[in-house]
């Protein structure tokens, strides 16, 4: 199964992407349309699946507002919004299995929610208290990684690692569409089609690489350049979750039977700024955006189960009070988090003291100590 490059258009190439090209089984309007690849990977999905689903899309949701609200209010240093990027987190997520091992970007806050990390304690990573907040050992998952594209390497070198283990776990890679111009994203896929590593690079393409529009960096499809690496690959609606959830199923499934790595690209749309200092009006307009709230990921999800009868009024109030209860949770472990001492963070640097890292810290209280003597002033 391989995306295939239509007859070049230049011109087409140029315009914004609209998230028409794409595999979906929801439409924007929540109805159900058929698809001959992905209905047969979504067909044993129960009423109880679907709603973990929703619920989970609303929670990160709910999570993603709060963070930003925390840190216009000087509680975090930054944030980075993923509001409209929950349907090819939280779809791609649950397909996965206990012994799968994430590596995320920093904008994976549904994939952290879905495997298992605490909101309350990941925030924590924002406001500069821990490096992850939550132990990757326990829920398989790397700390959210800050360097463009690195972990599709992080990613790949696991996956061969398992590989020769002779395991049946999976590594997944999640980036955006920025980090498929970067050196290392390229360098992961010809190292995955190579050695044929159990690895699934999940690229969701939100259009905008900080103030760079993905038409610049990419004339046609993310999609068509996987199989120039040997690697089959899907175009999706990242808005639409069940298609997520089929489109990661058929890629880890064949990355389990020894068939190599599989490349996704999720059409979605950051709603948000890129991160919390970014002023994404400077370079997008108020109509493109009002054209993608129209393709919600939530609120088709939600038209969709209402209308097969597996969600009600109860169930949304139910969700919508969950969501309320986490987000107090998070403002409550920000605002009562307690900075540690500047010096500590050597603490951790090696496994034993020594006298190198003791004439650093040194140095630092040194440093320290003179912004003491100037307030003194």
């Amino acid at each position: 199964m391989t995306y295939t490059q239509t007859t070049p258009d230049h011109d087409a190439a140029d315009r914004a992407d609209d998230g028409e090209d794409v595999a979906r089984v929801l439409q924007p309007d929540g109805s159900r349309v058929p698809d001959a690849v992905l209905d047969p990977w979504i067909a044993d999905l129960s009423p109880h699946e679907l709603r973990a689903l929703h619920r989970d899309m609303v929670l990160t949701r709910r999570v993603d507002a709060e963070g930003v609200a925390l840190q216009r209010q000087g509680q975090l240093a930054l944030w980075a919004p993923c509001r409209g990027q929950e349907a090819v987190q939280i779809g791609t997520a649950h397909a996965l299995a206990a012994g799968d091992f994430v590596f995320p970007s920093y904008r994976e806050h549904g994939v952290l929610l879905a495997r298992g990390a605490q909101p309350a304690d990941f925030v924590l990573a924002w406001r500069g208290e821990e490096h992850s907040a939550f132990d990757h050992t326990s829920i398989n998952t790397a700390p959210p990684q800050i360097i463009i594209g690195a972990q599709s390497l992080h990613a790949t070198g696991w996956a061969m690692g398992a590989q020769r283990d002779g395991s049946s776990d999976v590594a997944i890679a999640y980036f955006g569409d920025g980090a498929t111009s970067q050196g290392d994203v390229n360098e992961a896929m010809v190292f995955a089609s190579s050695f044929r590593a159990p690895v699934v690079f999940v690229c969701s393409n939100n259009q905008w690489a900080i103030s760079e529009p993905v038409t610049v960096q990419a004339k046609f499809p993310i999609a068509g350049r996987a199989p120039g690496f040997g690697i089959p690959s899907l175009r999706i609606d990242g808005n639409d979750v069940l298609a997520c959830v089929a489109a990661m199923r058929w890629a880890l499934d064949r990355a389990r039977r020894g068939e190599g790595p599989a490349f996704l690209e999720a059409v979605t749309y950051r709603m948000g700024p890129h991160t919390t200092s970014d002023d994404p009006s400077r370079y997008r307009t108020a109509e493109e955006v009002e054209h993608w709230a129209g393709r919600d990921p939530i609120s088709r999800f939600e038209a969709y189960l209402c209308a097969e009868g597996v969600l009600d009024d109860s169930g949304l109030a139910e969700v919508a009070a969950a969501a309320d209860a986490l987000a107090g949770q998070v403002r409550a472990a920000c605002i009562g988090a307690t900075t540690r001492a500047a010096e500590t963070i050597f603490d951790h640097v090696y496994a034993e003291p020594h006298a190198p890292l003791a004439a650093q810290r040194a140095a630092y209280m040194d440093y320290l100590s003179g912004f003491v003597a100037e307030d003194a002033r």
